[in-house]
């Protein structure tokens, strides 16, 4: 039995002039329903509301103001999901809505409760299909957190893999819609991933999707931290669900990492908002990087932000680099207290303890 996640974007459930969204969605149930009749499990991860609130409307561009697209995301929710439904339905499969921003992953208890409630639900044989909550989201709406928020999904389930359909057919060396000797990429492993990264932050947005190569880019990194296969796919072509659903290597493959770091620090890695920030000597930097260590306040040369005991912060060298995320054991009143009046102890206290500290 395999667990996978599929994430669609809005330039698939779009469709064409040929294809409506309708026939999308009716193609994708259909080869959903056979990856699960072969005893696996799946969670839907669906972009596309605002782009179906848009077309009710009959609006011929995405609109930038935000409670317009909150409003248009509110209309096309409910058009998406009858459209599942009526398809899953007809299979005899139940679906389950389930809205999600970045912030029901903030804290350590929503993460859980949130793996807590999909678990449950794949466990009745239900289909959970997941949607950023457009409604309510600010800069997820202009920044196209689907991408990530499916990479967070699949690192919540400790899915085997995350299936990207999305408009392009590979990951390329170059941006090939201005480069011609742009060159496909077949297959990343985790240690060329943060440099495929760097090079291609530059966002390739389209009129209608909010993502680009960058949010993928990232999507992966998250997943395959953990180890979970990321595979990067052009949902455009049926065939391509096709050989995806039958294990093909088809697209880019993302390989996971070997030595995944886990759920709790891909969590605190990737998932958290941090509120305040550590500046470290480069003692205190080494010591974090290279041996394991906690981080102590005899380390700390400044800080930024005011933060209670408990909540997330950047850690950061003298350079202002980050190099770690991590839940603060004092608040930042204490520690300026204690540096303040320079302390010198040989039992520094712990600020930041190594289980909860997540090298980035």
């Amino acid at each position: 039995m395999e667990l996978w996640v599929i994430k669609i974007g809005t330039s698939i459930i779009r469709g064409t002039e040929n294809i409506s969204t309708e026939q999308v969605i009716k193609k994708l149930c259909n080869h959903l329903h056979d990856f699960i009749s072969k005893g696996n499990k799946v969670v839907l991860v669906t972009s596309g509301a605002v782009g179906l609130g848009c077309k009710k409307l009959s609006l011929k561009k995405r609109p930038k103001e935000l409670s317009l697209l909150q409003a248009m995301a509110a209309i096309g929710q409910v058009n998406l999901m009858s459209l599942y439904e009526k398809e899953m339905n007809k299979k005899g499969i139940n679906i389950a809505q389930v809205l999600l921003t970045k912030a029901d992953f903030n804290t350590r208890d929503s993460f859980i409760n949130a793996s807590k409630t999909l678990n449950k639900l794949i466990s009745l044989d239900v289909i959970p299909i997941v949607n950023e909550n457009d409604t309510i989201a600010n800069e997820e709406l202009k920044y196209g957190d689907n991408d990530t928020l499916s990479a967070l999904v699949s690192v919540a389930l400790n899915a085997n893999k995350l299936i990207l359909l999305t408009d392009i057919d590979n990951l390329y060396s170059k941006d090939p819609k201005t480069n011609n000797d742009a060159k496909p990429i077949k297959e990343v492993n985790n240690n060329e991933l943060k440099k495929i990264k760097e090079k291609n932050m530059q966002n390739l947005n389209n009129e209608w999707g909010t993502g680009g190569i960058a949010t993928k880019l990232i999507a992966a990194e998250i997943a395959t931290k953990s180890g979970v296969t990321v595979q990067l796919v052009d949902g455009r072509n049926e065939i391509n669900i096709i050989d995806v659903f039958n294990n093909k290597n088809i697209g880019t493959i993302f390989n996971p990492c070997k030595k995944p770091i886990g759920n709790k620090k891909s969590w605190l890695s990737h998932a958290i908002e941090t509120v305040g920030e550590i500046i470290l000597d480069d003692g205190a930097c080494f010591a974090i990087q290279n041996k394991g260590a906690s981080l102590l306040l005899v380390g700390i040369i400044e800080i930024s932000g005011n933060f209670s005991a408990n909540q997330p912060v950047r850690i950061l060298n003298k350079n202002k680099k980050q190099v770690a995320k991590g839940i603060t054991s004092m608040s930042s009143d204490s520690i300026k207290n204690i540096m303040d009046k320079k302390i010198n102890n040989t039992h520094s206290p712990i600020v930041v303890h190594r289980d909860v500290l997540a090298l980035t």
